[in-house]
């Protein structure tokens, strides 16, 4: 595609364009996105994501941090002191639903209920919660957390997803910048071509050697290529202005584009080496690791794990209780298991109409999106295809265009040389001329199809490149 744009350019006042150009700051395609990668405030948002998901997996962990509960209540009213009661409490909860309980108790008081009398020094206990039916394997804890860790590795594919959007709607973007500059550069080239031409034939008039109505033709043709111009410089002023959105600085400064600052016309070996076109094509992609059906299945797993949650709704809550007592904590063999307080609590609805309602729309939310994951898989897989012969057809259509373009040109130069010599009239050359205008434009129209098409390719896949 490089060898195009160096025929639209060839013949056509390179020169001096050339030594404008070298005044100019080159701004490269792989520069471009690292510059939007690193300091666009989109892909600072996408980072959020993995801000957010750490946060809940700290949110999550939190339900198993120890926990320290103190009760004191007190009661005197006319002199009497009807109870004074302290109690104390630490509790550790494990993976299994299991809580280590350790407790200390110390009552007093002339109306003390009987069965909260303890020993003058206070009473100590441990013991251990077990839920021997719900809650055991799994609980709300246990799925919080682990949800959490799904959602946290999810939050990652995401996240790929997110900054590849944001470089794909940027690599549009640039494409459109150049094609815009090649077309500015194209009629710079023509007008000046046309103001020669036009020089010329007024200098034949004033010589006897032209008609009159070759002059006014030629202004035709001159004016037509001063609108195209026209037309030209408003569109890359345009396209400058869209680039500029995606140029950031740190700490959120936009930058505006300046007028120096211009396009690679030679890009397309960076825009393979950026993208790893070649790699993508040639490669057999494996499409379970795309983010979106890695995504997808963290999905998936976390709805699994909420479905396993519902059906162990569905057991009984039995949760047995057990603690030791003894009024001496520091002496290891004071702790006697006849000595002890336990409790046994067990509740189970009768119908349990919202645990299997509960369970039924798990199940439904977990097929849901087993049935994305498969549709999304072929989609992905029927896409990549599709670029990839769409890419092929555009190397062909290159080729094409390659050769219309080389005859245009050579076409034009003939006839220039034929209107040199009488043979010919600068009609005929003006409708060469135009006929080699449109097919550089169409040219440049095709190479910007093709760039956004390896772009597109680039965003099937959601690759992630380090730039």
């Amino acid at each position: 595609m490089r060898y195009l744009i160096v025929l639209i350019l060839v013949g056509f006042c390179f020169v001096g364009h050339a030594q404008s150009d070298s005044l100019a700051n080159i701004l490269r395609f792989d520069e471009y996105l690292g510059y939007v990668k690193k300091f666009h405030p989109i892909v600072k948002q996408a980072e959020l994501v993995i801000d957010e998901s750490q946060a809940k997996l700290m949110k999550s962990r939190g339900a198993f941090d120890p926990k320290i509960d103190v009760d004191y209540d007190r009661k005197k009213f006319k002199g009497t002191e009807y109870f004074d009661k302290l109690n104390g409490t630490f509790k550790i909860p494990t993976w299994f639903g299991i809580e280590l309980k350790a407790n200390f108790e110390e009552n007093s008081g002339d109306f003390l209920n009987p069965e909260a009398f303890v020993p003058e020094d206070g009473l100590y206990s441990a013991g251990v919660s077990v839920p021997i039916a719900r809650g055991l394997l799994i609980n709300d804890r246990m799925a919080s957390l682990k949800q959490a860790r799904l959602f946290r590795e999810q939050a990652k594919a995401d996240r790929d997803i997110y900054v590849n959007n944001i470089l794909f709607e940027a690599s549009k973007v640039y494409f459109k910048w150049l094609m815009a500059y090649n077309e500015l550069r194209l009629f710079e080239n023509f007008l000046t071509n046309a103001e020669l031409r036009y020089r010329g034939i007024l200098r034949g008039v004033e010589l006897g050697e032209n008609a009159q109505i070759d002059a006014t033709e030629a202004r035709i043709a001159l004016n037509n290529r001063k609108l195209s111009l026209e037309q030209a410089r408003i569109k890359m002023l345009k396209a400058s202005l869209e680039l500029s959105t995606f140029l950031w600085l740190d700490n959120n400064i936009p930058v505006e584009l300046q007028p120096n600052v211009i396009p690679d016309v030679d890009t397309e070996p960076i825009v393979d080496a950026t993208f790893d076109i070649n790699q993508l094509r040639n490669v057999e992609v494996i499409i379970d690791e795309h983010p979106k059906l890695l995504s997808l299945d963290y999905k998936r797993q976390s709805l699994n794990v909420e479905k396993r949650l519902k059906a162990n709704m569905l057991l009984p809550r039995v949760d047995l209780e057990y603690n030791f007592l003894t009024e001496t904590p520091d002496i290891g063999r004071s702790f006697n298991t006849a000595e002890y307080k336990g409790g046994l609590n067990v509740s189970m609805p009768l119908f349990l109409r919202k645990e299997r309602g509960d369970l039924k729309l798990a199940k439904i939310k977990l097929r849901d999106t087993e049935f994305e994951i498969d549709a999304t898989r072929v989609n992905l897989q029927n896409k990549i295809n599709g670029l990839k012969q769409e890419l092929d057809s555009y190397v062909t259509q290159n080729e094409i265009t390659v050769q219309m373009v080389t005859d245009y040109q050579q076409m034009l130069i003939a006839e220039e040389r034929k209107f040199q010599l009488g043979e010919s009239s600068l009609f005929l050359v003006n409708s060469r001329e135009s006929k080699l205008i449109e097919g550089q434009l169409k040219a440049i129209e095709i190479q910007n199809k093709f760039f956004n098409t390896k772009a597109k390719l680039f965003n099937s896949l959601a690759v992630n490149p380090e730039l």
